[in-house]
């Protein structure tokens, strides 16, 4: 269901395309933005929603100048733990960005430009994931932090056909809002179904 709310429309937010997270990388390298390189990377490889993402501190994430390469965590919404992968790249943009912002264990990856002992905010957050969208010619009003969210399991899903998986890798607990989150409906089901021959 979508609502209209002064003008934009809310609800289930589109994961971004493989190709796309490509074409924002390529820009953010180009233009040298640290930050939003290392925000994009993590946001897609850890999952997380905002409210989990935002809070994690350096220490968090790394020990002594060594980003980790899975990290455990406990879903503030939830209460489940999860654990996400740091891959290569995303271990890269994390240390490159953390030397350059000369950040300490105790600091938050993404400090507020603004606010001293402060994460970015939400609102900020968003804005930079509809900037996005929106320098790739989408529609921003489809697009916000619940993207991130959704990008890498979207992948997982469109690949491996495992919801099991996804539902582990977000913390569900029951497969059910797994299958609505990812929007896989019958037509999935039975496109599977017939091409599995027993």
């Amino acid at each position: 269901m979508v609502i209209l709310n002064r003008g934009q429309r809310s609800g289930v937010k589109k994961p971004f395309r493989l190709e796309e997270i490509w074409r924002i990388r390529t820009r953010l390298e180009i233009e040298s933005n640290l930050m939003q390189l290392a925000l994009l990377n993590l946001a897609i490889d850890s999952k997380l929603r905002a409210s989990d993402l935002l809070p994690l501190k350096v220490c968090d994430i790394s020990s002594q100048d060594r980003i980790f390469n899975r990290v455990k965590h406990i879903q503030h919404k939830t209460d489940i733990e999860v654990q996400f992968e740091i891959t290569s790249r995303t271990q890269q943009s994390l240390i490159k960005w953390i030397l350059l912002a000369s950040l300490s264990a105790s600091d938050f990856v993404f400090p507020s430009p603004r606010l001293k002992q402060q994460s970015i905010s939400y609102s900020y957050y968003r804005y930079i994931v509809r900037k996005w969208a929106s320098d790739l010619g989408l529609d921003p009003n489809l697009y916000g932090t619940h993207s991130m969210r959704r990008t890498k399991v979207t992948l997982v899903y469109a690949k491996t056909k495992n919801i099991r998986a996804v539902q582990l890798l977000l913390g569900h607990t029951k497969v059910d809002n797994t299958i609505r989150y990812l929007g896989v409906e019958l037509e999935d089901a039975l496109l599977l179904s017939e091409s599995t021959d027993c």
